[in-house]
């Protein structure tokens, strides 16, 4: 979990960190994301740094850098079923009734979205529900998929929220983490303020970098990063009431001052063109490889 505390000249930016390290920046992202790897903030709001400690730390480790690279290798469905020792279609329906999570995701040629999960993480459920490896699934998992469940995508936005979470070092910038969850409507039922919907649009973070070239991708891209679920959208609706009764103690969010000066650009553009169009992604960038685009996300 990143460690919040002053950035000092002991610490490295976090490329720099990768390279030393030895892992590519895929790997060294979800050794972030995993908490392998501790981070402090950047100076300004600016990239997390690595404190030198800790590189020296994780470099002292006797079967370094081989241990640390198979923890943040990540399989597909047919790879992690292969490590399971199970069907690719009965791995399917494990993960999608919630029992492993994804951690990436990327979009393959045809635009199907495939799903990356922890080698080791899979390893370890097999170890420890050898019951669900073999047999006729349980009652209420075949109830589950009977009814369409899916919970994919749903559990990839939490794994990336609790990182987000970890990296906010101030309640406003928590309240636009959980914020990043949900659609414009959903919002303005919490914060009714247009002044902080403006604020929690500005500090919005992305849950992927990815820049699909076609429309159709980022549509894909788009709608998996906005919760849909209506017990889902309920319970980051709750937490964004909770986080902005902390953000309002801390401080207001910042208005127009009376000089006459225009409003922020998101109170001036209402309907989609506020936080909806936040969620679309900016510049383009065509990502090579399917890690490139798998560590966009």
């Amino acid at each position: 979990m990143p460690v919040k505390e002053a950035v000092t000249e002991h610490t490295v930016a976090y490329g720099r960190a990768a390279h030393q390290l030895e892992l590519r920046k895929h790997e060294f992202d979800l050794a972030v994301h995993l908490g392998h790897v501790r981070t402090v903030p950047g100076t300004d709001g600016g990239r997390p740094r690595v404190a030198s400690a800790e590189i020296e730390r994780l470099r002292a480790a006797p079967d370094f850098p081989a241990a640390l690279r198979d923890r943040v290798r990540t399989v597909g469905t047919k790879g992690a079923a292969e490590l399971a020792s199970i069907t690719g279609d009965r791995f399917t329906r494990l993960v999608r009734t919630g029992h492993l999570s994804p951690v990436a995701f990327y979009l393959n040629r045809y635009r199907a979205v495939v799903w990356l999960y922890v080698a080791a993480e899979v390893r370890e459920f097999a170890e420890r529900h050898p019951e669900l490896l073999t047999g006729r699934l349980p009652a209420p998992v075949r109830a589950r998929l009977d009814a369409g469940e899916d919970v994919r995508a749903r559990n990839w936005r939490t794994r990336r929220l609790g990182l987000l979470l970890r990296r906010a070092d101030d309640p406003w910038a928590a309240a636009a983490a959980i914020a990043s969850l949900l659609p414009p409507d959903e919002i303005a039922k919490v914060a009714a303020d247009p002044h902080e919907r403006a604020h929690l649009g500005l500090l919005r973070p992305t849950l992927t970098n990815a820049r699909p070239e076609s429309l159709a991708a980022r549509d894909i891209i788009d709608r998996l990063q906005v919760a849909d679920d209506p017990d889902e959208i309920l319970w980051h609706r709750m937490s964004l009431a909770h986080a902005l009764e902390e953000a309002r103690a801390l401080r207001p969010a910042p208005r127009p001052d009376a000089g006459g000066h225009r409003a922020p650009r998101a109170l001036r553009r209402p309907g989609r063109t506020g936080l909806l169009n936040r969620l679309r992604p900016g510049r383009r960038r065509t990502l090579r490889t399917p890690a490139d685009r798998a560590w966009a996300t």
